[in-house]
């Protein structure tokens, strides 16, 4: 597919407007899609990073589909690590005719990059973007888990047409459906109804509350390792760190805790899509939020350069075997423990009539915590919860 159709090329201001240039920045790094450059070349390229002119469907905050290219602005200006990594910038994806056009290009673009390897970094426009990103795996033959960092249940109503509001709901019923897991992480209790929370209780999916999050940043980690697509929305940065959005508030995570979370979500060998929407460049005061966008943005790429390629599926050699008999559970409980990374994953017993099925999601990743809990004579609660799904 010959996805540069789809793109509008970047301004050449926006690469050369460096007070301090040098050639170790990443403006000089990534190849740009540009009048003078052209369309990159994808061959070799590893992320591509992208925006889409979008917010049609964005309730209440409408501007943000111009957000792009102000992030793009500081993220040129940050220095690159020295882990080399191919980076390219594909541009920005056209309004459509219809907001159905826009979903449809950025689900065609997803499954392309997706499809060669490549990972698609979306920035700006509204959430309900998610939805055609997931729809982008719907090629790949496989359920995944999504992870979206939000203080709210995007859940909408039955009647609702798709927006940013109700795209959870839309990708939960769809048809044919490939969503394995969904993990809502750093809802806000004051603003969740809690029928909502019930409801994703019983569907086995996951939601973690900000607090309690941020009291144990390091066990969301294989929350985040778990995830093979991740939706951020901007208003789940407290207003004082990322004040560009019309539904910041003054809780949510501080910029070093959602730096820290995209360094995961890079480290991670699973995750194969990222999206960051809802930044409204008309709310921003002095272009903090772009600057904590980029910076977000460099974490995970900083991530990415790390990965270990140890998903535990094939080499058992690479990793330290441990199982441990915990009071009235008929099998052991077995761990892995990464040679390469010292991180930790569970099996959970499946059925060998499902276990194809199943290839991608038995293995789950934890901590060494809950090693520790397992050997106290207590099953993980984070075994149980999937083991539930599996059964």
């Amino acid at each position: 597919m010959d996805i540069n159709l789809y793109f509008e090329p970047i301004p050449e201001e926006i690469l050369s407007k460096d007070e301090y240039p040098s050639d170790k920045k990443l403006g000089n790094i990534v190849s740009a899609n540009t009048e003078k450059q052209g369309f990159p070349e994808l061959e070799g390229i590893s992320i591509a990073l992208f925006g889409v002119l979008e917010d049609r469907n964005s309730i209440d905050n409408e501007g943000c589909s111009g957000g792009a290219d102000v992030i793009r602005k500081h993220f040129y200006r940050l220095f690159k690590n020295n882990r080399p990594i191919h980076i390219a910038d594909l541009g920005n994806i056209r309004k459509g005719h219809s907001v159905e056009d826009t979903y449809f290009a950025l689900t065609s673009v997803v499954e392309s990059l997706i499809g060669n390897k490549i990972l698609p970094v979306i920035i700006g426009g509204g959430q309900d973007l998610t939805f055609a990103q997931y729809k982008g795996y719907k090629g790949l033959g496989q359920i995944i888990n999504l992870l979206v960092v939000d203080p709210v249940f995007d859940l909408g109503k039955n009647e609702d047409l798709l927006n940013s509001r109700s795209y959870l709901s839309k990708i939960i019923l769809h048809q044919p459906n490939y969503l394995f897991n969904f993990t809502n992480l750093g809802y806000q209790s004051f603003y969740v109804d809690p029928e909502a929370v019930k409801l994703l209780d019983r569907l086995y999916f996951d939601a973690y509350r900000i607090g309690s999050v941020r009291e144990e940043m390091e066990e969301v980690e294989p929350i985040v390792r778990n995830s093979d697509m991740l939706s951020i929305d901007i208003s789940s940065i407290r207003f004082s760190d990322a004040p560009a959005n019309n539904h910041a508030t003054p809780n949510g995570f501080h910029g070093e805790e959602i730096c820290r979370i995209m360094r995961y979500a890079g480290i991670s060998d699973k995750l194969t899509s990222l999206g960051i929407y809802e930044y409204n460049p008309g709310l921003d005061i002095r272009e903090q939020t772009a600057k904590l966008i980029s910076q977000m943005i460099w974490y995970f790429i900083e991530g990415c350069s790390l990965r270990k390629e140890d998903y535990p599926v094939n080499n058992e050699n690479d990793f330290l075997k441990f199982l441990v008999r915990v009071k009235d559970q008929v099998e052991e409980i077995v761990f892995y423990k990464s040679r390469k990374s010292e991180r930790w994953w569970m099996e959970i017993p499946v059925e060998s009539s499902v276990r194809d099925r199943y290839e991608r999601h038995h293995m789950v990743p934890c901590s060494y915590r809950d090693y520790q809990v397992a050997c106290e004579n207590t099953v993980p609660e984070r075994w149980w919860q999937f083991y539930q799904k599996l059964i």
